[in-house]
């Protein structure tokens, strides 16, 4: 649901800032969303699984440096980091001017578009003729909240923001939500 273009903070800063002033930490401790498969997400086990793990677990063995995968809501990810409780963000976390005034980011490494999603058979669609008077649930702190406060929450749509994306397809599938 989240526009996803990556962002790996700090990881590159460490890298480059290591070559040329100081050696490079043991271990990183990197934030992620883990409520976001296939890009982040535990297994069965507990194990944190998915694209930004393998992509995060392969910087550290380039770098040389241990990870420690720190699971985090989505709207935390950014005062951790700020607050020093990690070192990183590798969690599919769209960049914007306003994230850019706070962190930094890498290059975008990949986009892709959001998408509404509703029941099967829902007659819902992505216009505000159809969603009038419905409960749309988003991510707490995602650009689609902040797109969903803008354009449709003062025409009458019930924007419901959630700490975690598995929170949203849990209510979704109950019918507390209409998309």
């Amino acid at each position: 649901m989240k526009k996803s273009i990556l962002a790996l903070s700090l990881l590159v800063g460490l890298s480059a800032a290591a070559s040329s002033y100081a050696a490079l930490p043991e271990t990183v401790r990197i934030g992620t969303d883990t409520t976001y498969a296939p890009f982040s997400s535990k297994d069965a086990k507990g194990d944190f699984v998915g694209f930004d793990i393998d992509l995060g677990n392969e910087m550290c063995k380039r770098m040389q440096v241990k990870c420690t995968w720190v699971a985090s809501d989505f709207d935390a990810l950014i005062p951790s980091l700020k607050a020093k409780k990690i070192d990183a963000i590798i969690s599919s976390l769209s960049i914007t001017d306003k994230r850019q005034q706070e962190i930094a980011f890498s290059d975008k490494l990949y986009a892709a578009d959001s998408r509404l999603i509703a029941a099967k058979g829902s007659p819902i669609q992505p216009t505000l003729d159809s969603l009038k008077g419905k409960h749309v649930g988003v991510l707490q702190g995602s650009t689609q909240e902040a797109y969903a406060n803008e354009t449709w929450r003062s025409k009458g749509v019930d924007v419901v923001a959630y700490a975690n994306q598995d929170l949203v397809y849990s209510d979704l599938a109950a019918g507390r939500l209409d998309a």
